[in-house]
């Protein structure tokens, strides 16, 4: 082995080390783990760390293949099938955030210029930088809270997809800036639409068939998905578009298929391989920050939340989804993309931006990611604050969302539903299946509006309600029911429990049969004890389910 082939070993061996360890310092501290992998490489490099790592080239070709891994797998993970399912408000929602916040982004930052750099594109760049989140942090964090099916949780990732679409559009203008002709753009997009359209063609006639075929041989899955990536990867450079380019659209033509979900599980590991060495490169690459760029990534930090406060939650609340899924959703995507690391690193190579940007926007990145999985943490808690707040300032109107909707008293409907989620979705559906005379008895409480126009076309009624919220109960005048169900268990409950909703029901209408959601039998006990009439785990019905079947098929 070659003296270059030794060196390039070390070199992954050793990236592989220290971002295991830094990513278990960034575990411990309940930090995202990418922050792992760019601190490992931070340690390696020369500026800050120890200087094990000191070969440009090494560098360069674990970015590149990296890179290249990166974009495949993001174009695997988006299912244009989903997203056209998402409706014309999710629709609005995703136009508004990006071209709202690089609209901000190229007005709030235009007198900053000169600390950017002597890039020619440097604004243009951080203000579509900043437009993006980061899809590994957010995604991760909200499964930890288990929220990524909450309204809000389905919101956040919808505008993630979005923005990875947006992300692949300016890819595709980005060897065209530096001579914006309408000629070469208008090539530039056709070579695209033949490569994409050539791409899912042979995915859907060809390689569905060597899947199926290769099925049995796992190893031959992975190694066909590898040689499709990089097939393709050839081919967009042949047809003057970017490799990255190319790594997207054959991702995005796997993705759009039923085989798309096995390719993505059998090449996850050397994903994960690919993706820690791209951010360890990144972290070689990090100088010693300055107070300017210091400064200035503080200041970005504080804009990125700012701005997905106006572009997201002033539109959802336009939109009727109602303030405080907007304010959620908002938190949510309050940081900034590894996508954006990725677009700044090929503008690097168009000789776009200056190398400062670049610096600017990996610590701008670090920060965020810092602050965002606190803002992720106690999202509801935060969403509460802002909303506490505005009332205070006379601005209660905002928050009012469409409780009022509900505020008047509901004729003959008796049993009131809190909360329509998992349990409750299921107990509608039972209802409307065996009892549906019983539906026009129920009104259910929930803060989706999506399950207004379902809810009501079946015979209930919906009423817009946030049950941490003891004046909303008030409002709705549940003191006449005669039954009242709590369907969320405390694990999906935010700003209250069912405990303290117990507490409030028991007042507000004392002559209401109780029965609540309970996360074990425990706490079931508890509850049964401070006066609710039953208590409901999601094990106990599980179960009573599982012996339904079980006697079933033992008698069959």
């Amino acid at each position: 082995m070659d003296h270059h082939g030794a060196s390039l070993l070390k070199d992954i061996g050793l990236g592989i080390v220290f971002a295991a360890v830094a990513s278990h310092v960034a575990r411990l501290l309940k930090q995202p783990l990418i922050l792992g992998y760019v601190l490992g490489g931070v340690l390696l490099g020369g500026q800050l760390g120890f200087g094990l790592i000191t070969d440009a080239a090494s560098v360069h070709l674990i970015s590149e293949i990296g890179l290249i891994f990166l974009l495949f797998i993001i174009g695997l993970e988006i299912d244009l099938r989903e997203l056209l399912k998402m409706g014309r408000s999710m629709l609005v929602l995703g136009v508004v955030q990006f071209l709202g916040c690089v609209a901000l982004g190229l007005a709030f930052f235009k007198p900053f210029g000169f600390v950017l750099g002597g890039g020619k594109f440097d604004l243009l760049y951080l203000a579509v930088a900043l437009s993006l989140s980061s899809t590994l942090i957010v995604v991760k964090l909200l499964a930890d809270k288990f929220e990524t099916t909450t309204v809000a949780g389905r919101l956040t990732i919808g505008i993630l997809v979005f923005q990875d679409l947006w992300a692949i559009a300016f890819m595709a203008f980005q060897p065209n800036l530096l001579s914006p002709e309408l000629g070469g753009i208008l090539r530039s997009m056709g070579q695209g639409a033949v490569l994409v359209a050539a791409a899912f063609l042979v995915s859907r006639h060809v390689l569905s068939r060597l899947f199926h075929a290769a099925g049995k041989n796992p190893e031959l899955v992975l190694l066909t998905s590898i040689a499709w990536c990089f097939g393709v990867c050839g081919l967009a450079q042949a047809a003057g578009l970017s490799k990255e380019m190319g790594a997207l659209i054959a991702g995005m033509s796997i993705a759009a298929f039923p085989y798309g979900v096995d390719v993505i599980s059998k090449i996850g590991g050397i994903r994960d391989f690919f993706v820690t060495l791209f951010f360890v490169a990144l972290g070689l690459q990090v100088p010693k920050p300055t107070l300017g760029i210091l400064g200035m990534s503080a200041l970005i930090v504080v804009f990125v939340f700012a701005t997905r406060l106006l572009t997201v939650a002033v539109t959802a609340r336009a939109l009727g989804m109602g303030l405080r899924t907007g304010l959620v959703t908002a938190a949510n995507l309050s940081q900034v993309s590894e996508f954006s690391l990725v677009i700044l690193a090929l503008g690097a190579g168009y000789g776009h931006i200056g190398p400062e940007l670049q610096t600017l926007v990996l610590t701008a990145m670090l920060a965020a990611s810092v602050s965002s999985t606190y803002l992720i943490l106690f999202n509801d808690r935060l969403a509460r604050g802002i909303m506490a707040i505005l009332r205070k300032i006379g601005l209660e109107a905002l928050c009012e969302d469409l409780e009022h909707r509900g505020s008047h008293a509901h004729g003959g409907r008796d049993i009131v539903l809190l909360g329509c989620f998992r349990a409750g979705e299921v107990l509608v559906d039972l209802i409307d299946r065996e009892a549906p005379e019983l539906a026009k008895r129920v009104i259910v409480v929930d803060y989706n509006p999506a399950l207004r126009a379902g809810l009501e076309k079946r015979g209930f009624k919906w009423a817009y309600g946030d049950l941490a919220h003891p004046e909303t109960l008030r409002h709705l005048h549940v003191e006449d029911a005669a039954v009242v169900v709590c369907s969320v268990p405390d694990i999906f409950l935010r700003g209250t429990s069912n405990q303290k909703l117990l507490g409030h029901l028991k007042k507000l209408a004392p002559r209401a049969r109780l029965i609540m959601a309970a996360d074990d039998a425990k706490s079931a006990e508890k509850l049964r004890a401070s006066g609710a009439h039953d208590a409901v785990t999601s094990a106990e019905l599980a179960g009573a389910r599982f012996y339904e079947l079980l006697c079933g098929a033992s008698s069959a």
